[in-house]
């Protein structure tokens, strides 16, 4: 059986990560897939971290049972909703999945209010759970995979990197931390909010800390529009799209741009350069499904909403591995065309 290597870099979208835990279960089940390192931010974070506490108990099926595990705790069930289970469906998913009136109470606070007034002592349940299903310390100790989780440092506004052999609760909590619902998170004295401002997801780390040469990026985010958005709800959604998708659009022109000038010549005389040379990039999005999902539809944890957008996930990455597999460590399938014009 012929295996191929690649790193991965997950993007944050809040509940929307459900597609990713869609994604990962996939190449998990898939044995001709090895995964080096794992980039990540918010949601991508918690899936990176969860697949690999997962992975260092218990290999593939370890890290399957821990993204499960993650993401049933994260779901509200509504045994009494009118909704049925195939509520969610491509067709009507953009209807289904706002959040619930308590979620969108607590927004209508976080417009008068910060955090530090209405949440005092700062109460945040995904701490609980996670501290319940982490395993820091060994994580620490054993993981074979590469992590790097970004936050965003307060006082400078630039990108903070925290890495497995360092990694704990406080930094993951860091990199999914929003301004409006949670205080910054304090490490070592240094104040951190959510890592999708600065990168969402890095890949500059997967480039020069990894050594296989197949990047895979998972986008939670639709980087294209038809039309101009107009009314207020679709102008908001738009620019928060396009404040997350910033980042990577930048470090993917910096790639594009590096790779043209290491293609260029004969030979290759530096690491770098050879690692630009042979370096290939893939995406998983769903670009027609997610596209109908509004900002605030990535508080909604509903249980059945979760669960579509995991089999979502599933279904792009089988119909990528048929169609990609023979690519990878042959070539991209993402095209970086696009960020040379």
């Amino acid at each position: 059986m012929q295996k191929k290597t690649l790193t991965l870099a997950l993007q944050g979208g809040g509940s929307h990560g459900a597609f990713t835990w869609g994604v990962l279960e996939r190449l998990l089940e898939d044995e001709r897939i090895e995964i080096e390192g794992i980039s990540g931010a918010s949601a991508g974070a918690m899936n990176a971290v969860a697949l690999a506490h997962g992975w260092t108990i218990g290999g593939r099926e370890g890290a399957r049972q821990a993204l499960q595990d993650f993401w049933e705790s994260v779901a509200v069930k509504k045994p009494f909703s009118l909704q049925s289970e195939d509520a969610y469906t491509a067709e009507n998913i953009a209807t289904h999945a706002q959040p619930s009136p308590g979620i969108n109470a607590l927004l209508s606070l976080t417009r008068f209010f910060s955090p530090y007034q209405w949440n005092p002592f700062d109460i945040n349940p995904l701490r609980d759970m996670l501290a319940a299903q982490i395993d820091f310390e060994r994580l620490r100790a054993e993981c074979p995979l590469k992590l790097f989780i970004a936050a965003t440092h307060v006082g400078s506004g630039t990108l903070k990197l925290f890495r497995t052999r360092q990694l704990t609760l406080d930094m993951l909590l860091a990199s999914a931390c929003l301004p409006s619902l949670h205080h910054a998170v304090e490490i070592n004295g240094e104040a951190y909010w959510d890592g999708g401002f600065t990168a969402n997801p890095p890949l500059f780390p997967l480039l020069h800390q990894c050594q296989a040469r197949d990047i895979m990026v998972v986008l939670l985010h639709s980087a294209r529009h038809a039309g101009v958005p107009q009314s207020v709800n679709d102008i908001h959604t738009r620019l928060t799209e396009i404040g997350f998708n910033a980042a990577i659009s930048t470090e993917l022109q910096a790639i594009a741009l590096a790779q043209r000038e290491a293609r260029r010549g004969l030979f290759a005389f530096g690491h770098l350069e050879r690692r630009l040379r042979h370096l290939h990039i893939h995406s998983i999005a769903s670009r027609d499904f997610m596209g109908q999902l509004t900002t605030l539809s990535r508080l909604n944890t509903d249980a059945l909403f979760l669960q579509a957008l995991r089999s979502e996930g599933r279904q792009q990455t089988s119909r990528w591995l048929d169609e990609n597999f023979k690519h990878i460590g042959a070539r991209s399938s993402f095209s970086l065309a696009r960020f040379l014009r």
